[in-house]
């Protein structure tokens, strides 16, 4: 468990939206996946970014200590609330980081607030739901909220949530909101301007060919020695998968943190 410096709520969109700030620096932001915490997802990474970085770590809708609202979940939505948090601490400018659903909620903030993200590193998702291996897809259209009734997610649920006795609630419109497909566009991928950090398990739960076609689509997979290296870098972390890549810490941050210092756009 890290010590934050600074904790907070930040009134957005009818939010309460809790956000943590750790260290000094340039500013980080830092976007879990479902059902996470902030201390579940980043509880190892955080001190070690803090030692470089201003750290801004966020419970999005419904997660952690930020209480639902009477509305549906969205990229867009979760996006904008992001965008809002930033503009409420007077950020200007972040890197931003996010993982799973955290990861495409900060490629939406990159699509809808270009001016807002620096550099961006998207760690185990899609920009589209096909982009799911067919594997993944079945299980979210399989899912139900009893299988997380006695996981680790509903014991951090029943210590931070404003409101426990809203858990089903919760579940149930994330699992509504996980069954829809949804495309964040090609077009819009290839347009994006900030340097991109895309990071993956090499049994992850998204399809191979998807990473590599995105990654593409972000000016990568060129002969580098001929054309220069792109602004945006993929790393595929082996004998990992979905859940067990956000323990290799080290690996981690012995991939971000160079993405993070070199100048953006190179």
């Amino acid at each position: 468990m890290h010590t934050p410096k600074k904790t907070g709520y930040a009134p957005v969109n009818g939010l309460k939206m809790y956000y943590e700030i750790q260290g000094e620096g340039r500013p980080i932001v830092l976007i879990h996946g479902s059902y996470m915490t902030i201390d579940m997802n980043y509880g190892a990474l955080i001190p070690e970014l803090a030692k470089t970085h201003q750290v801004i770590a966020l419970e999005m809708q419904g997660h952690g200590r930020t209480a639902d609202i009477d509305r549906p979940f969205s990229f867009p939505a979760l996006a904008d609330d992001v965008a809002a948090l930033l503009q409420y601490l007077k950020v200007d400018s972040a890197d931003v980081l996010g993982y799973s659903l955290g990861a495409t909620v900060a490629l939406q903030l990159t699509l809808r607030h270009p001016a807002l993200v620096r550099k961006l590193v998207f760690i185990s998702s899609a920009y589209k739901y096909d982009g799911w291996s067919k594997e993944a897809r079945e299980i979210f259209a399989k899912m139900d909220p009893a299988f997380l009734e006695s996981t680790p997610l509903k014991t951090a649920y029943d210590q931070l949530a404003p409101d426990k006795s809203h858990w089903k609630t919760f579940v149930t419109k994330m699992i509504k909101f996980d069954e829809q497909p949804y495309d964040l566009g090609a077009a819009n991928i290839k347009a994006i301007k900030s340097p991109v950090l895309m990071i993956s398990g090499d049994n992850d739960g998204v399809d191979l060919h998807h990473i590599t076609d995105m990654y593409r689509l972000l000016g990568g997979g060129v002969f580098g020695d001929m054309a220069g290296l792109p602004a945006s870098r993929l790393a595929i972390i082996p004998g990992a998968s979905h859940v067990s890549l956000m323990m290799e810490t080290h690996k981690l941050l012995a991939i971000i943190q160079p993405f993070l210092v070199t100048a953006a756009g190179h």
